[in-house]
């Protein structure tokens, strides 16, 4: 009889359908809480202004994780360390500060169809670092994604772009680095501790900065606006990452990130219901063509990390 081939211990075991159909089942809901983001955003902004909105979400979140990690009794991971701080910087600064900028300009609906083009992005960056290996098929459905959200928002926006769809650009880099590091930190730690230590990490900055730019008189700022805010820290910033985090450990970062390609029409739905945007026939075609190639790209191969 021949021996049983053992896998080497530092090849990962192969995803099966079922962990891969919960993987993206997670990831989907973490699009479901991550969609009103924009339009919460939108509505804030005014208010409190990008800079504090953006410290006090991440202080919210820090909070809230501060007090899972103490009660948690975690110990400081510290070989995962490096990791953590940068996905800190994408996600707790660069994509919240970013967005938060281009929310003063921009119309939610019209950031939430830029947005769409983050799976893609967190493709790119988890076949150069995360050493993925999307199938030619694959990369075909999600560069056919891309373009059709990048042309619906390109026709939305009367055939040229805003200087804050350059903001939303960045946001979308700092989303797809601090993705990707989360997916993989989440296949080594538990994803709750993953995004814990990110927005703990940045409490020695955003806590000083929630106190500077806070709002001169509190008293006149609409409760809505704070109600805003708390989503976007314990929700956006934080618990989101719970479903999000799981899932891309389970289904693979490149598969998973592909539940995103439905944000932007969701996010154009709850600009609609919360700030009056409009919304046609031709925003519910393009979110039907998108949704189609989420369903056929996920059925495609990606090679897990070597």
């Amino acid at each position: 009889m021949a021996p049983e081939r053992r896998r080497p211990q530092n090849q990962p075991a192969p995803r099966t359908r079922e962990q891969e159909s919960l993987g993206l089942s997670l990831g989907f809901l973490g699009v479901v809480i991550f969609a009103a983001t924009l339009p919460s955003t939108r509505l804030a902004v005014p208010s409190l202004g990008p800079e504090f909105l953006t410290a006090a979400r991440a202080l919210i979140a820090g909070l809230l994780a501060a007090g899972v990690l103490l009660s948690a009794r975690r110990p400081l991971p510290r070989r995962q360390f490096p990791r953590l701080a940068i996905a800190a910087v994408c996600l707790v600064v660069g994509f919240p500060g970013f967005s938060s900028f281009a929310m003063r300009s921009l119309p939610a609906a019209h950031g939430g169809v830029i947005v769409g083009v983050l799976p893609l992005a967190t493709v790119v960056v988890a076949a150069l670092v995360g050493r993925e290996r999307p199938s030619l098929s694959f990369w075909a459905c999600a560069l056919l994604g891309a373009l059709l959200v990048g042309g619906f928002a390109l026709r939305q926006g009367g055939g040229a772009p805003q200087w804050g769809d350059g903001l939303l650009l960045l946001a979308i880099a700092s989303a797809a680095l601090g993705y990707t590091l989360s997916g993989q930190l989440s296949r080594e730690m538990p994803a709750r501790d993953v995004i814990s230590w990110i927005v703990v990490l940045a409490l020695p900055l955003s806590a000083p900065l929630t106190l500077i730019y806070r709002p001169a008189e509190p008293s006149l700022v609409p409760l809505y606006a704070w109600a805003c805010l708390a989503y976007l820290g314990a929700m956006s910033m934080y618990l989101g990452f719970f479903a999000w985090n799981a899932g891309m450990a389970l289904g693979g970062v490149a598969r998973v990130s592909q539940a995103q390609l439905a944000q932007p029409f969701i996010t154009i739905g709850l600009s609609a219901l919360l700030l009056g945007e409009r919304i046609d026939a031709e925003t519910i075609g393009f979110a039907a063509l998108v949704v189609g190639l989420v369903f056929v790209g996920r059925r495609q191969r990606v090679a897990a990390a070597r």
